[in-house]
């Protein structure tokens, strides 16, 4: 995962993060859920771009 795709994802959880607190304190349930969707979105692709990098590491593994 490159430095700029890390820093999008990041960038992403954090504004879910932000809209799922704001939702809670305005009592907002769409902003809460809104929040909480960008937050799962952004933790699946990094939990898919780490699985892409650990695939990469096991067939440099074997290649050596």
């Amino acid at each position: 995962m490159s430095f700029t795709e890390k820093t999008k994802a990041k960038a992403q959880e954090l504004s879910g993060a932000a809209k799922e607190r704001i939702g809670d304190v305005t009592d907002n349930e769409r902003l809460r859920a809104e929040g909480a969707n960008e937050q799962s979105a952004a933790r699946a692709r990094q939990a898919g771009q780490n699985v892409k990098q650990a695939g990469r590491d096991v067939k440099d593994a074997f290649n050596k």
